[in-house]
């Protein structure tokens, strides 16, 4: 008998064992697969950021080409006139900056091939020079060396997006221009700057001198509506649902559709702000203050719900020792809850700002993807998004824009990143814990 005990127990025993191996074989795998997820979504977030990088990085810096300009006054063409701010906006530019690079390359002298290399120069390099003239006019009558912006397909061959081994006929910039471009690189006339255009100029038609500083600006004055908005009302909306709010079914109903609303896509909001604010209310296309209207809809959702939320978090005692001191319930919301509440309210408001601050469809349907090369002054002035632009560039084929693109990303994604730092730091420093 007590070997037939002692044979059960150890049988038991066994299968005890190897039900613990089967569970340590389950959690090892378990853990394996996890592992192997993250590996993998790392993988790809590294994969898809140093794609956008190496694309992107070189429109951080652009090529300049040294020249020796006449400014003469034979040559601006202004002999005989008053030498005042409104001649100067209008002399000869153009040819004064021709006659420098054809002076810098003398063994170019056909009709036709003079004309490719002035290509060389960029179309902002006559204003830039218009710029520093204007500035200094004591500059007319004298001979001025310049760093010239160079033109594009100049610029994206001394960064290497242009490969020269290519046949030629597969590339815009022959092997001549090569030529030429070599002979002015020997001549050390050719230098490699910081691209300060790309931060300070608007949207362009000539890759070389488009920027995203307009882009920039309008993105900015949409988020400042969208935040006066949303932050006042989203917050108010959680404080009545939470603290005053009858728990009956309307209020179920409500909150139902506060929930559901935070998952409806983006371009839905994108044509309600189409029928109503631009169809029905009549304001301005295009503007910063419709676009901030609009990602105001979208973004409520999200700041009502984190709001409610940190409300909910206050600890029940807070609300029960404000009331019995005497407080009512608005000076026990206001001064003790809503103080609490508030660091997780702003990372919610934080975080919906960088939701919005990368949303494109909404932006597109209320026609804020014009072509805009002024800085806008104000949020009823015509602008673009960052968002906005980085889809304009992306459909332009050209090796300029491509980098510009990723250029853009790069400095959206930076300020996604601030943001939602930003979110994490607050919650940290302010939070409390319970």
């Amino acid at each position: 008998m007590t070997d037939k005990i002692e044979q059960l127990a150890q049988e038991k025993r066994a299968r005890v064992r190897a039900s613990l191996a089967k569970r340590r074989g389950k959690e090892g795998r378990f853990r394996f697969y996890g592992i192997g997820s993250i590996f993998l979504a790392f993988t790809f977030l590294v994969l898809l950021l140093g794609s956008i990088v190496s694309q992107g990085y070189t429109a951080f810096y652009t090529t300049e080409i040294r020249l020796t300009v006449d400014l003469s006054e034979e040559n601006l063409g202004i002999e005989g006139k008053p030498l005042n701010d409104e001649t100067l906006k209008y002399l000869g530019y153009r040819s004064v900056l021709a006659d420098a690079i054809f002076d810098a390359m003398p063994e170019v002298t056909s009709r036709g091939d003079k004309r490719e290399l002035f290509r060389f120069l960029s179309n902002g390099a006559e204003y830039d020079l218009r710029d520093r003239v204007a500035a200094n006019p004591d500059l007319v009558g004298q001979e001025v060396e310049i760093w010239a912006l160079a033109g594009d397909n100049v610029n994206q061959f001394n960064k290497g997006n242009i490969d020269g081994s290519l046949p030629e006929s597969y590339r815009q910039f022959k092997d001549k221009h090569i030529g030429w471009f070599n002979q002015l690189k020997e001549d050390d006339r050719v230098r490699t700057v910081f691209n300060s255009r790309f931060f300070t100029n608007g949207d362009s038609r000539d890759a070389e001198l488009a920027g995203i500083w307009g882009a920039t600006v309008g993105s900015f004055y949409t988020l400042l509506v969208t935040l006066a908005l949303s932050f006042p009302i989203g917050v108010a909306a959680a404080i009545y649902l939470e603290e005053f709010a009858p728990r009956n079914r309307i209020t179920e109903i409500i909150e139902i559709n506060i929930n559901n609303l935070a998952a409806v896509p983006s371009i839905v909001f994108g044509l309600l702000g189409l029928a109503v604010f631009l169809n029905f209310a009549d304001l301005p296309r295009s503007a910063p203050v419709v676009g901030g209207l609009v990602l105001t809809l979208m973004t409520l959702p999200t700041i009502i719900i984190s709001s409610r939320a940190s409300i909910k978090a206050v600890p029940p005692s807070v609300r029960d020792a404000a009331l019995g001191v005497g407080a009512s319930k608005m000076q026990m919301v206001i001064h003790h809850v809503l103080p609490l509440a508030m660091p997780g309210m702003l990372t919610g408001t934080i975080i919906g700002m960088a939701q919005a601050l990368g949303e494109t469809a909404p932006l597109l349907m209320i026609g804020m993807v014009a072509f805009i090369v002024d800085i806008p002054s104000g949020p009823l002035d015509a602008a673009t998004a960052l968002p906005v632009q980085i889809y304009l560039w992306a459909e332009n084929p050209e090796k300029g824009f491509v980098e510009n693109t990723s250029g853009a990303i790069m400095v959206l994604l930076a300020f996604l990143a601030l943001m939602n730092a930003c979110a994490v730091i607050l919650r940290k420093r302010l939070e409390r814990r319970w």
